[in-house]
């Protein structure tokens, strides 16, 4: 009976890939037809032709990327008639047969979520629930879930108890790339992902509480249910480093879902891409709000009157600059609400204008003929002379955020005029050479700097507006192709327009909006939300401006200099100092799915004997290690390696000791160790407590513990997060005593 029900599932899995492998044939038959259009020279029919190419394009890379567990759960519920069950099969994305009748649910829909939610106290309607585990396109066994009793008594041998699909994913080996949990997503964790988009959903939980997964499957819920909405906006999903997002990427792509554009917080400045971070002293201050006020008033002393009136010479002739004519248009400039760069236009046109009548008034008092029909000419004259060239951009030069962040580090003097509250040791840590790297601390001042200044050319914010006042013409024109093509319903006028605008480089939504800083994204994600600082915050509103933002961490695991000391600090910045309940909610995770108990309870009580604010969990399980005590690290991973269990491996080092270590465990294991990022591809990761943040390998060495603390006011918080990225093992490298309360059970 078993091999029976086995092979059902088997057979009607086997039509669930026909159907996608047809609908697959068919988008790539679509693609080879709309390219073969002969559209000729016509602009709108090539834009037309090339657009949905990219749709098909599109369905064609969706449908490849949900391959892999197309199907992984059925739903039995009672039938109206009361003559039996009906059965509804989960899966990645929604199927319909040759007659349109549904074949496979997305998990996304409301009839699916039964699957997540039904419990026997409270079965949603739901009388069995059956898994359906797969290698390849083979399903290999069956799982089921009983929420009926009926069920167990009248057909008891067609359902089969095991190990349980959630047991069997927490123990397997991890790859270096995080894999999504859709086919074993639990209760409260469903009710989370499916919570409404709007306003503000803080989402805290300890270590191994799945907050990362609930936050990237909330994304895809949000994209399916919301498509009209955020096709066109886009999700934003901040992560805390690159190594966090290489670990990540495939997750949502798995799920049918690329609109999405994922950026560490070093990343969120177009063209920079910050991975140093300042000493912690640093850190804390450039991630104070008083920044903000130092970059407003740093753009706002660029515009500068004058202090005595200037003589110029003008092809030959004398001209009088006044002070009082550039105090005029300067204080025009500044009343238009412009940024700095483009209201140095009206601040130029004015200076012009003012300056070519005087000037023509002198000629005429002088004795030459001339009238108000010489001033095009007068004023191209001034515009051209290289003294009034001079004097214009002494006043209001045209600035870039780089630029006025470069010269703010390394101009003491001006800093000092600009920060009259600082100490002369708060403006000391601030100074640097002009040529150093940005910081991820400077992202956020880059931003701030960025919204006063504006665009730097002034021709290229002309081209955007352009831009938008064509967009309107493309929605119309896309309104006709749709009717022409007989695609309705597959793609809306928007998302065409959309693509009609960017030919040139046929970008995608994400595409587009990872490279424009003024970007505003329907939804933002950010995970390890409790590191950032104000300013950050502040940056992150500025691309979240509706304040639609799904906010995921722990304030225990909190290790950076700024972090906020509880949530109501963090989201301070965000709804500022009100704080109105009806625009944000509170959700937590109780249960930790990743971190063995033996591990959990180790590191809670070493969080706890340091007063950090730790968010109980409960393990589901415990693994068949005890945590080691080593001196070694090059020991720790010897031993891990001789067991043969296989999975993923990390070592976890300050960053101050990095290069020792990395020379140590070189010397020994060669190409195996892997730094950074690159380590999440070979057989030994080594990484700072900062990279694995968020991250999670079968087996751990931390190495020296104590340092970890020590290395900055937050490395208790450090410490508790490399305590807890182990699945399976976890070594402690040490020739001392262990951190307070921290003693392997």
């Amino acid at each position: 009976m078993v091999d029976l029900e086995l092979q059902r599932e088997q057979n009607y899995v086997a039509t669930l890939y026909a159907r996608l492998d047809a609908l697959q044939r068919e988008a790539e038959q679509q693609l080879t037809a709309v390219r073969r259009l002969n559209v000729g020279g016509n602009h709108q029919a090539r834009s037309e032709r090339d657009t949905f190419a990219r749709l098909y394009e599109d369905r064609i890379v969706q449908l490849r990327e949900v391959d892999d567990r197309l199907a992984f759960g059925r739903l039995e519920t009672a039938s109206d008639a009361d003559d039996g069950s009906i059965y509804r099969y989960i899966g990645r994305v929604g199927l319909r047969d040759d007659d349109l009748q549904p074949i496979l649910l997305d998990w996304r829909v409301p009839q699916a979520s039964a699957f997540y939610q039904a419990t026997a106290a409270t079965p949603l309607g739901a009388r069995a629930r059956r898994h359906l585990l797969s290698k390849g396109r083979s399903i290999i066994r069956i799982e089921d879930e009983i929420l009926d009793a009926e069920l167990l008594a009248g057909e008891a041998a067609t359902h089969h108890q095991g190990e349980g699909a959630l047991l069997a994913a927490l123990t397997a080996q991890r790859t270096g790339h995080m894999s999504d949990i859709v086919a074993t997503i639990q209760a409260e964790q469903d009710r989370i992902i499916r919570s409404d988009l709007k306003g503000v959903l803080v989402v805290q939980g300890g270590p191994g509480t799945g907050k990362t997964a609930v936050a990237l499957h909330r994304a895809a819920y949000l994209l399916y249910t919301h498509r009209d909405r955020l096709k066109h906006s886009g999700v934003l999903i901040v992560g805390p480093s690159p190594s966090f997002l290489q670990y990540i990427e495939a997750v949502l792509p798995s799920l049918g879902e690329t609109g999405v554009v994922l950026a560490s917080v070093g990343q969120l400045f177009p063209g920079v891409d910050a991975t140093h971070e300042d000493v912690p002293a640093v850190a804390a201050l450039k991630g104070q709000t008083t920044m903000a006020g130092v970059i407003e008033r740093a753009v706002r002393s660029r515009q500068r009157i004058p202090e005595r009136d200037a003589l110029l010479d003008v092809n030959g002739d004398r001209v009088t600059l006044t002070s009082e004519l550039m105090a005029k248009a300067i204080h025009r400039a500044q009343t238009s609400g412009k940024p700095h760069n483009e209201a140095r236009v009206t601040f130029v046109k004015n200076a012009l204008n003012a300056l070519s009548r005087e000037w023509l008034a002198t000629l005429k008092a002088g004795g030459a003929s001339m009238d108000e029909s010489d001033l095009p000419m007068l004023r191209e004259d001034l515009r051209s002379a290289e003294a009034v060239r001079v004097a214009l951009n002494t006043a209001w030069l045209p600035l870039t955020p780089q630029k006025l962040l470069q010269d703010l580090y390394s101009r003491p003097e001006w800093l000092a005029s600009l920060t009259p509250r600082f100490t002369p040791e708060q403006r000391a840590l601030l100074r640097r050479p002009r040529n150093a790297p940005f910081t991820i601390a400077d992202v956020p001042l880059l931003d701030e700097a960025a919204m006063h200044l504006g665009e730097y050319n002034v021709v290229d914010a002309a081209q955007k507006r352009e831009r938008k006042e064509q967009r309107g013409r493309d929605i119309e024109n896309a309104e006709a192709a749709i009717a022409n093509m007989a695609v309705k319903g597959l793609v809306n006028a928007k998302s065409l327009a959309d693509n009609f605008a960017e030919l040139g480089d046929r970008a995608t939504t994400a595409e587009r909006a990872a490279v424009d800083r003024t970007w505003t994204y329907g939804h933002v994600v950010v995970d390890e939300a409790q590191e950032l600082s104000p300013m950050q915050w502040r940056l992150l509103l500025r691309r979240g401006p509706q304040r639609s933002f799904t906010i995921v961490g722990d304030i225990a695991q909190a290790a950076s200099a700024a972090a906020a000391s509880s949530w109501k600090d963090a989201l301070r910045p965000v709804l500022g100092s009100s704080l109105e309940a009806d625009r944000w909610r509170l959700e937590e995770l109780t249960v930790n799915y990743r971190t063995p108990s033996q591990i959990a309870e180790a590191a809670e009580a070493m969080a706890l004997a340091h007063n950090l604010p730790v968010t109980p969990a409960r393990s589901v399980r415990a693994s068949d290690w005890p945590i080691e005590t080593v001196t070694d690290a090059a020991d720790a991973v010897r031993r891990d390696l001789a067991l043969d269990a296989g999975g993923t491996l990390a070592v976890i080092v300050v960053e101050a000791s990095l290069a020792a270590v990395n020379a140590a465990l070189t010397a020994e294991f060669g190409d195996a160790v892997g730094l950074g990022a690159l380590g999440l591809t070979r057989q030994v990761a080594l990484l700072t407590p900062q990279d694995v943040k968020g991250l999670e390998f079968d087996a751990v060495v931390v190495v020296d513990p104590n340092a970890i603390v020590a290395s900055s006011s937050r490395g208790v918080g450090a410490l508790y997060v490399a305590l807890t990225r182990a699945t399976q093992r976890l070594y402690l490298v040490t020739d001392g005593p262990l951190p307070e309360g921290l003693a392997p059970r």
